[in-house]
């Protein structure tokens, strides 16, 4: 399917995981990617190169997120690339994991998280709106963890609630432009950065056994909804939060 033929996107956190694979996925759709890495180069120089492989279009840009003038540079990148043409696509993909359960979160730690996963996208949005086209999408990665009560992550949750809550102002803000702005909220996710961590004993069935589906996510599992909502398909779709989780912690199984 080349239905994004002529449209263009931008994706933070393009070098890795999920990220990576809404890149890959909508330039197979047809779409000209800017991906974003902020320390991975040669992770986002492999996101272009699998695009380019297959006869897609995409350049990286770099900006780390949640340090001062992190938006201009990003910014200052992305016009370069797009030369005058109108963005189509924003994904707010780029996050900071987990800080910590309260208690063991310092300081410094929280700010960081919430300069990254709250600040950030909120001025990416603000930046790229002169440059989005009406009838343009927008598409922000929350988490479950916004709907399950998990002390390990709470501050990561906060700021997955703050995006969510985001999402669905600005839907209502920028419908009259015709722009949809939805978010997708995975649950667990093997990626090359966390397969490690499944690696502890018992923790990969202790997730299946609380998941509908029966496994751990994939970063296509997510990808793939991000790019339906960034389709035309989706034209009637705003102001939601999409669960990718496979059914994580929707209730006892028996």
């Amino acid at each position: 399917m080349t239905d994004l033929i002529g449209r263009t996107a931008l994706v933070t956190g393009a070098s890795r995981g999920i990220g990576q694979a809404v890149a890959i996925r909508l330039a197979a759709r047809g779409a000209d990617v800017v991906a974003h890495f902020g320390t991975d180069r040669s992770g986002a120089d492999a996101t272009v190169e699998q695009i380019t492989r297959a006869g897609g279009t995409a350049h990286t840009v770099r900006a780390e997120l949640g340090m001062v003038g992190d938006v201009d540079t990003l910014f200052a990148g992305v016009e370069a690339v797009l030369a005058g043409r109108p963005l189509d696509i924003l994904v707010n993909n780029a996050a900071a994991p987990p800080a910590g359960p309260l208690g063991a979160t310092t300081r410094a730690a929280f700010d960081h998280l919430f300069a990254v996963n709250v600040r950030a996208p909120y001025f990416v949005v603000e930046r790229a709106l002169p440059l989005l086209r009406d009838g343009g999408r927008i598409v922000t990665i929350s988490s479950v963890a916004t709907r399950m009560a998990n002390a390990t992550q709470t501050s990561f949750a906060m700021t997955k609630g703050a995006v969510e809550t985001m999402t669905r102002t600005l839907a209502n803000q920028l419908g009259a432009r015709g722009i949809t702005v939805n978010a997708v909220a995975p649950g667990a996710t093997r990626t090359a950065t966390n397969g490690p961590a499944f690696a502890t004993p018992g923790l990969v069935e202790l997730i299946t056994g609380m998941t509908a589906l029966d496994r751990l996510g994939e970063p296509g599992d997510v990808a793939d909804v991000v790019v339906f909502l960034a389709s035309d398909a989706a034209r009637w779709v705003t102001g939601q939060v999409i669960d990718a989780s496979g059914g994580l912690f929707l209730g006892p199984r028996v």
